[in-house]
């Protein structure tokens, strides 16, 4: 009886507001700090040519005898390679549900956020979070550590401190 009351509450339990924040680093980044990645694809374009099969023949007088003949030959061409771009993030311990909400107040304060203060990173808080750091250059609904910085969320750190 006890373990099916401990499975029917573990199924009830919500997921952490912080979950899928903090992927791993890429190589080189300092220990102890959690990124993101944006990636964009590589985009392909089918490209379509003309070739020349047979010149025209002409007459010595310039007639046409017979035109010239063509061929279309199609291939897949890589127009822009694949990019991914890393961006640093807070910490999953840094994502309380305070922090969240503080995201919230500072996203609906520059009129971003319009929905309720719940907390969590729903989907409308990340439709925000990706509208604010467009200006950054960040197409990305999970929140960068320049953002949070700049909505005065976190830390900023100065030059000779450490």
């Amino acid at each position: 009886m006890a373990v099916l009351l401990l499975l029917t509450l573990n199924a009830c339990v919500a997921a952490a507001p912080f979950e899928g924040v903090g992927r791993s680093a890429p190589p080189g980044a300092p220990a102890g700090t959690c990124w993101d990645s944006v990636i964009i694809p590589a985009r392909i374009e089918t490209v379509t040519e003309q070739v020349l099969v047979s010149p025209e023949v002409t007459s010595p007088d310039g007639t046409v005898l017979a035109p010239a003949t063509f061929s279309s030959h199609s291939r897949q061409q890589i127009t822009r390679p694949r990019e991914e771009t890393y961006f640093e993030t807070p910490c999953p311990e840094v994502m309380t549900p305070e922090y969240i909400a503080s995201l919230q107040r500072a996203l609906a304060a520059r009129d971003l956020y319009s929905g309720l203060i719940t907390a969590t990173l729903n989907a409308e808080t990340r439709a925000a979070i990706r509208s604010y750091q467009a200006g950054f250059g960040i197409d990305s609904a999970t929140l960068s550590l320049r953002a949070a910085r700049s909505l005065g969320l976190s830390a900023v750190d100065l030059p000779g401190s450490t």
